[in-house]
């Protein structure tokens, strides 16, 4: 049983991963920055279905705590970089606390998890690693500027170290959601005008779901992926190319 760890999976897509993943025979680590009620519940679910689940907890935006939680998670077979944050700031207001948090989550902490569980995939010869970007990649949101930069170098890393890990048999793909009905959306798109202007600017003329996402992390995490690796793959109803 390969086991996957997935980052941010205690609601929106990560959650819809971790279910896919644990459902086609999986172990998930499922990921919160602190153990809460949403985790155990998700746990819970993935049990009674026959899967198995494990939960651990840790804030990336502290780096301190994410070096403890690669060393935790260290020998897995899938690492899911999915936890992100995002603050609406015009760029004139940004602080730098309000950069540094960002990068921490989106970046810095992709590449210390990388680190982490790297030497594992490589003794064991075979590995996936999953970065979770964004449409903001191709079409960056004026007031989202950290976050967008951060989404991108989270890409460039990716493709990087997929030429870097080839030779290893461990992929390293992106996965780039567009305007998918999650809890950091719910608020906006509860605006009746303002959610028909989402979907209207959305080529297939509706915003998604987490579940619309889970299929293509499915086949990554497989081994008819073998032949994929350093590509950035856009889930957004054609947004990215409008």
């Amino acid at each position: 049983m390969k086991t996957a760890f997935i980052t941010g999976s205690s609601r929106g897509i990560g959650r819809a991963v971790a279910l896919r993943l644990a459902g086609e025979g999986y172990k998930v680590i499922i990921h919160g920055v602190r153990e809460s009620e949403k985790l155990h519940e998700l746990k819970k679910i993935i049990e009674e279905k026959g899967g198995v689940a494990e939960i651990i907890a840790g804030d990336l935006c502290n780096l301190d705590e994410t070096a403890a939680l690669a060393k935790k998670v260290s020998e897995v077979d899938i690492l899911i970089l999915n936890a992100s944050i995002q603050y609406r700031i015009p760029w004139q207001e940004l602080t730098t606390k309000d950069c540094f948090e960002q990068l921490n989550c989106n970046y810095i902490s992709s590449l210390l998890l990388i680190q982490g569980v790297v030497p594992y995939m490589k003794k064991q010869g075979w590995g996936r690693i999953i970065t979770v970007g964004s449409v903001q990649e191709a079409k960056p949101h004026p007031d989202m500027l950290v976050y967008s930069s951060s989404k991108a170098a989270q890409t460039n890393m990716m493709h990087s170290l997929s030429l870097q890990l080839a030779k290893d048999n461990i992929t390293v793909n992106n996965v780039a959601p567009g305007v998918i009905y999650t809890d950091r959306n719910i608020e906006a798109l509860s605006d009746e005008e303002y959610a028909k202007k989402v979907a209207a600017s959305i080529p297939v003329g509706f915003y998604g779901n987490p579940e619309d996402c889970t299929g293509i992390f499915s086949y990554l995490c497989s081994e008819e992926s073998r032949y994929v690796t350093g590509q950035s793959i856009y889930v957004d109803g054609g947004k990215s190319i409008q």
